[in-house]
């Protein structure tokens, strides 16, 4: 097997699938230096500000001359003098296909009395203020299975009792962006389908008061949704009584559930890629993709987000768009993080990460072309904002910062019950209540971190499996786990800590 990757002939680079020493010879061409594991090597001279293409899309344009054999990296490929600023044609619809008679894979879901269908069994404690957030995790420790066992002994269709607690509702502005995020995402929970049972705790004088954020939710409390503050209840000791109390009476109805036979349309999968490499584009990125067709002809759903990473990329979007009132929808978001950077004194080249560029990836053009190929090739159904209640079946977006915890909150307040999350760097990540499966990218990093990763994509660069082959075991993976099989970020306890609403605005 060759030791690099072309991923297209009009490349301007290959990829190299091992270390490439000094000398060695790759289509002719011998290599000038150490080129690492992921990593780009020219195969072609290129001027000064000449564009550099991978997947035969600009990811760049050189810095300095570069001459073939080179390391292709951050010392000679950058955004450009516009800061990636080209032109790039959005052809509005150009690539949309014909419907398909839909398949019929199920899974053992958890029906809802209202016909919602879960993955999971959870009683959720949300916090409407940082405030309240050291009771609303006491509730929860009470109830945990690792302390205190006996709680939940005699309930064990009950996934757990989970706090999902955060750092702002207050010192903003009680009708500004901010606080509609806030208690969008707030409501999103409050309503998911993998929770029994929800109680809300506030301190009692926050900006996010609790009845103002069931009136602007159009909710109100119910036998699945209780509601009450710190201050009301005389306090921290009394505040938690109440609410192991509230949820002990919340366990038995809670308890009885079982999983019967669902419609595959009923699984709705958040994706997500963080830890990227120089692999994730090639590997567990496109096979991922695979997944998703497959999913969206069974009737489900995926939301593709991260708008600062699909940056650059987004005209292969457009091309997939239903209408052009969907694609003009992405292309806004794009222009409100153009001016939302520039005004916060950034760039959208600020991302990539550290480890991203250690991995291989050296601009966001480049890590952008390799991110939006986990959303397959389905047409793009809808564009929605953040945490957003996702209504329409297929392949849609949803606009969420890149920050992987921030994204996924928005992804599951929309309604996601299950994320997929691609990673060559190493990511540790869960998402209560949503079980998250993890993809390595690469064979080194399962080798290493095997007890996190859920499945190899890196066998497609090892020649062991193709893109195709993957995509069918991620999509059989998704069965059995919204059928109840565990994930790895869930046999750690991850989840409860990743509960991250995006913050926009002043705090004052």
């Amino acid at each position: 097997m060759a030791p690099f990757v072309r991923l297209h002939p009009n490349d301007d680079v290959l990829i190299a699938r091992e270390q490439l020493v000094s000398g060695t010879v790759v289509e002719g061409i011998p290599v000038k230096g150490l080129i690492p594991p992921g990593h780009k090597v020219a195969t072609r001279a290129t001027a000064c500000g000449g564009p550099v293409r991978r997947y035969n899309q600009i990811i760049g344009f050189a810095s300095r001359a570069i001459t073939p054999g080179e390391h292709v990296h951050t010392h000679n490929l950058d955004m450009g003098p516009n800061k990636g600023d080209f032109e790039r044609d959005y052809a509005f619809g150009a690539d949309v296909k014909p419907n398909v008679p839909l398949h019929a894979a199920s899974f053992m879901g958890i029906q809802r009395a209202d016909g919602r269908v879960a993955t999971r069994n959870y009683i959720g404690i949300l916090s409407s203020v940082n405030c309240s957030a050291t009771v609303a995790r006491a509730m929860a420790d009470h109830f945990s299975r690792q302390t205190n066992p006996a709680a939940l002994a005699d309930f064990p269709h009950v996934d757990g009792v989970v706090a999902l607690t955060h750092g702002t509702g207050c010192g903003m502005d009680s009708n500004g962006l901010g606080m509609r995020i806030l208690q969008r995402t707030l409501a999103g929970y409050a309503t998911h389908a993998n929770f029994a049972a929800v109680l809300v705790v506030g301190l009692g004088c926050e900006s996010n008061q609790i009845n103002a954020w069931l009136a602007n939710s159009r909710l109100r409390e119910g036998e699945t949704l209780r509601a009450f503050s710190i201050q009301d209840s005389g306090g921290t000791a009394k505040a938690v009584a109440r609410g192991i109390a509230l949820i002990n009476d919340i366990l038995p109805q809670a308890n009885a559930v079982q999983r019967q036979p669902c419609s595959a349309a009923h699984i709705t999968i958040g994706l997500q890629c963080g830890g990227s490499d120089g692999y994730s584009g090639i590997s567990a990125n496109p096979a991922l993709g695979a997944a998703v067709d497959l999913l969206v002809a069974h009737g489900g759903t995926a939301i593709l987000s991260e708008t600062p990473e699909i940056y650059g990329a987004e005209h292969l979007l457009t091309r997939r768009a239903v209408t052009r009132e969907v694609g003009e929808k992405l292309i806004e978001r794009i222009k409100w993080w153009e001016h939302y950077t520039r005004i916060n004194n950034g760039e959208m080249n600020n991302n990539p990460s550290p480890g991203n560029k250690a991995g291989g990836l050296t601009t966001i053009l480049e890590k952008s072309l390799g991110a939006i190929a986990k959303g397959g090739t389905s047409n793009l159904q809808a564009v929605y904002e953040y945490a957003e209640n996702v209504s329409t079946h297929g392949f849609v977006y949803m606009d969420t910062p890149g920050y992987d915890p921030v994204s996924a909150t928005g992804q599951v307040a929309g309604g996601a019950n299950l994320i997929c999350f691609t990673t060559g760097r190493g990511s540790a990540y869960g998402c209560a209540p949503s079980p998250a499966l993890k993809l390595s990218t690469n064979s080194a990093l399962w080798r290493k971190q095997e007890d996190d990763m859920d499945l190899n994509c890196g066998e497609i660069i090892d020649g062991s499996s193709t893109v195709p082959e993957m995509g069918r075991r991620i999509f059989e993976l998704v069965l059995a786990t919204a059928s109840g099989r565990q994930s790895k970020s869930e046999l750690y306890g991850y989840g409860q800590n990743e509960f991250v609403p995006w913050q926009v605005g002043a705090v004052m």
